[in-house]
């Protein structure tokens, strides 16, 4: 790294924080090692699939063969549109495809063009072609100017780095479980090889879970959705991680940015006010009823509930809000974990409000707010608090304004006043 700042990079190239008011009386079980369970068959073939479709750094795919380049066939993902126009329109609505956005660019961006390893910390998930780490470090190397038409690594996770190795086709058999025999040329770019293993969460282990000798704080994985799941009813019902982000094989991946999604996966009750001795008294519950991991699942998110009193006209009374956090909360360079309060698989937390009564206060407002981008935002503050010029402080700027905007409540509730 070459910058006095540079220590800070490490939160974003390999993957928040106060706790206001009073701490939450949370009867969630703590985050702990989920416990080893036997390997099925498929799970085994599905893993040794796996080893080696995800063997990192990938390589380079080599010569395109002739009968698939005369049929205009290329790593983009623009060129796979023509046959598969739902899933490549989903694609380009997901994150997936603004994997690589202006928040790592803006980083990557301060590196030196050569320094490939130091890529890869960010690359190997967010645009893990050797193909994309090649055009990374041309672009590095002109140090141009924001591209007008992005080149392959500011497309992110693109459908070749999931679905071509060595110029061969992947992909889960057909939904009726077939798949191409015959004379394959007959087939665009060839046909594809079939696998369950698109169809296993173990897949999407190779980028939603660290290895048990990598980064972890207070005993626990940075990055452990994986075995999270593994660890859940969800695992033993076989309810995937496509199920959910990948309903009817679209390639959707939604997850906490979108509100619909994790209204389906929590239960929130709140239970009535009342008033003793001049307090406010009222208990909010969530409950993580749908997610098959912990909720929040990363450091990087947090749910921030808020209980405060309001005057009849329905405006906030100063001095009577009380917050509680709902997340994996750790130090800006990730040295020390201060709190976490995520909600296991079927377990509920409770958050208590007490305060004194306001003298106009007629009813008490419960909100939760999810922040999908917390800990990035102030991430992206500290990094412009540096010294980054030129092109590289305008795309941390817009990381910081995008994650700025991220956040949205996905419950609110009034409650009356005795």
């Amino acid at each position: 790294m070459l910058h006095h700042y540079s220590r800070l990079w490490l939160p974003v190239l390999i993957l928040a924080a106060f706790l206001g008011g009073c701490e939450p009386d949370t009867k969630a079980p703590k985050p702990s090692a989920p416990k080893p369970t036997a390997a099925s068959p498929d799970e085994a073939e599905s893993a040794r699939f796996l080893e080696k479709h995800w063997a990192r750094p990938l390589a380079p795919q080599g010569k395109l063969p002739a009968p698939v380049s005369a049929q205009g066939i290329s790593l983009a993902p623009q060129s796979c549109a023509g046959c598969h126009a739902s899933q490549f329109k989903d694609w380009n609505d997901s994150l997936h495809s603004r994997a690589m956005g202006p928040g790592i660019m803006g980083q990557l961006q301060e590196m030196s063009a050569h320094a490939r390893d130091d890529h890869q910390s960010c690359i190997r998930c967010h645009a893990p072609l050797a193909e994309q780490a090649d055009s990374l470090v041309a672009a590095l190397g002109k140090q141009a100017s924001l591209p007008k038409i992005r080149p392959l690594h500011r497309q992110g996770l693109v459908c070749a780095a999931c679905h071509v190795r060595n110029n061969e086709w992947y992909g889960p058999p057909r939904r009726d479980g077939s798949q191409p025999v015959g004379d394959l040329s007959a087939y665009p770019h060839g046909g594809w090889k079939a696998s369950r293993a698109f169809e296993s969460s173990q897949f999407c282990a190779a980028c939603h879970q660290f290895k048990d000798d990598e980064y972890a704080l207070n005993g626990k994985l940075l990055e452990n959705t994986y075995k999270e799941w593994q660890d859940s009813r969800y695992a033993r019902q076989g309810v995937t991680c496509q199920t959910c982000h990948m309903p009817e094989r679209r390639h959707l991946w939604r997850g906490i940015h979108d509100p619909e999604m994790v209204k389906k996966g929590i239960g929130i009750r709140a239970g009535a006010a009342s008033i003793a001795n001049g307090q406010v008294a009222a208990r909010l519950g969530v409950a993580n009823t749908g997610v098959g991991h912990y909720f929040p699942t990363y450091v990087t998110p947090r749910v921030v509930i808020r209980g405060f009193q309001q005057d009849a006209a329905g405006r906030k009374l100063d001095g009577t809000e009380q917050q509680f956090v709902i997340g994996r909360q750790v130090t800006l360079d990730l040295s020390r974990e201060i709190a976490d309060t995520r909600i296991a698989p079927d377990a509920e937390a409770t958050f208590d409000y007490r305060m004194p009564r306001h003298g106009r206060a007629s009813s008490l407002m419960w909100q939760a707010e999810v922040q999908p981008d917390a800990f990035y935002l102030e991430f992206y503050v500290s990094l412009l608090q540096s010294e980054m010029k030129g092109s590289n402080r305008q795309l941390i700027t817009q990381a910081r304004d995008s994650a700025s905007a991220s956040p949205y409540i996905v419950f609110s509730r009034r409650l009356a006043l005795p």
